[in-house]
């Protein structure tokens, strides 16, 4: 599955996420809160309510919960319409009882910001947006029509005119607060979920690859033997069968396919076993091997880094390589002609920076570069990124990569960076002791190598 394909799956799953069991349980809180509040108000306060009716109301909230119990599994999980028609039932029934008891003169109005609340945080935009004005209609029909609240002495519990305004304004105003909070919050949740999912595909993609190259190149050296005897016995077949054309001329073809089959496997791989020094490079070797399925793209990508030094030799992790990957590539989508990576490193740090004379980064986004999904732009930051549809990914993938093994990164364009006009520039930087196996490998063996298998 690819990054674009987990997204996809996400947003088609996201509204079936919640259970027909979590919607009936909230249900059956709410029905012993409704009896409650009413046997207080009655018994205790002596409100006159007019039972019969609120007993129905309630009971159709009961019936309702036992079919969904009895007529269900217990891991239903409800589609979007099947959400979005429950909650709908519960602002009607939450509305039809408060129109019997009072309407806006009743204090638990209030309650009708729940579904709303629910809706925002599970279910999609115009599920919520529906059932925000729903709920505001209904408040709005029983701020005008309802029973009254009729005390123990006859007399009718009104609020001011004002006071109903107020409340009604400021439920209405609570339904579209609360709903674009916990839909924001929620959003970016999900945003963040889906986006470290699609990094440990990229991370998972990156690692069989390396495994992959691993057991092709254990395959090419084990085979290099058999492939050389059977080149060796088909030389001197061909010295034996000078005098039959035709068994020449297979023993010449057994040769030539010997010589294929081994130019394949060494074209497939680079080494012999998993031999355990090559799980360690120097520096200038790992940002090569990112660098170059983006090498012959028409840009010039330069390496500076300075030759009268010994290079830092760290691991060649997948997560690095795949990290500064598309770091590189971000750089080559958008530089004009040249992308420069810069390495330099103490005793005690080690920092890469990657830098393009391209646009630069949207002044309107580059506050959250970084962060998974971003779209919005400003309209003049396209003008620079003629059909350049991405959503950061890329970048989140790379700065969570990097930051898994202990970088840090920060992003800026070359003016603000004090190196003249425009660019895009990346720095990279490692604590020396964060880095994994950053310099001195020399003071304690590397073991013997281990032949990989296919199970890897």
């Amino acid at each position: 599955m690819s990054v674009s394909d987990f997204r996809l799956f996400q947003q088609q799953q996201r509204s079936n996420w919640i259970r027909l069991r979590t919607l009936t349980s909230l249900r059956w809180v709410a029905t012993m809160g409704q009896v409650a509040a009413i046997m207080v108000a009655s018994l205790v306060y002596g409100v006159q309510i007019h039972l019969g009716l609120a007993a129905a109301i309630i009971g159709v909230s009961v019936l309702a919960n036992l079919v969904a119990t009895v007529g269900y599994p217990e891991n239903t999980r409800l589609s979007e319409r099947g959400a979005s028609l429950w909650l709908v039932f519960d602002l009607i029934q939450l509305g039809l009882l408060l129109g019997i008891a009072g309407g806006l003169n009743n204090p638990f109005a209030m309650l009708m910001l729940a579904p709303v609340t629910i809706a925002a945080t599970v279910l999609h935009l115009n599920t919520t947006v529906l059932l925000g004005l729903t709920a505001i209609a209904i408040i709005t029909t029983i701020s005008q029509l309802h029973m009254p609240i009729v005390m123990f002495d006859g007399s009718e519990l009104l609020l001011p005119i004002i006071f109903q305004f107020g409340f009604w304004a400021s439920i209405v105003i609570g339904i579209v607060f609360l709903s674009v909070y916990a839909r924001q919050v929620t959003t970016e949740m999900h945003a963040m979920r889906e986006a470290l999912g699609a990094t440990q595909l990229a991370l998972a993609r990156e690692q069989k690859l390396t495994d992959l190259g691993g057991v092709v190149a254990a395959a090419a050296h084990e085979l290099g033997t058999p492939l050389a005897t059977i080149k060796l016995v088909a030389s001197e077949m061909k010295e034996e069968l000078g005098d039959h054309p035709d068994l020449y001329e297979d023993a010449t073809l057994i040769g030539q396919q010997a010589d294929r089959c081994r130019d394949i496997l060494h074209s497939m791989g680079r080494a012999g076993k998993d031999d355990l020094l090559i799980r360690h490079a120097p520096i200038e070797a790992i940002l090569r091997e990112a660098a170059e399925p983006h090498m012959e793209r028409g840009k010039h990508v330069q390496f500076q880094i300075d030759p009268s030094q010994d290079q830092p030799t760290i691991a060649r992790r997948p997560e690095i390589i795949h990290g500064l990957r598309n770091l590189i590539q971000n750089a080559v989508d958008f530089a004009q002609t040249e992308v420069r990576v810069d390495v330099t490193w103490t005793d005690v740090a080690l920092n890469v920076r990657i830098a393009d004379d391209g646009p630069g980064f949207p002044g309107s986004v580059i506050g959250r570069i970084g962060d998974p999904y971003v779209r919005r732009r400003r309209n003049n930051d396209d003008s620079a990124r003629p059909g350049y549809k991405g959503m950061g990914l890329g970048l989140f993938i790379a700065k969570t990569l990097l930051e898994r093994s202990g970088a840090q990164l920060t992003f800026a364009n070359s003016r603000r960076a004090g190196l003249g006009e425009g660019g895009a520039v990346i720095d990279v930087a490692w604590a020396r002791d964060a880095l994994p196996n950053s310099g001195d490998r020399d003071s304690a063996p590397l073991g013997e190598n281990q032949q990989n298998s296919p199970e890897t």
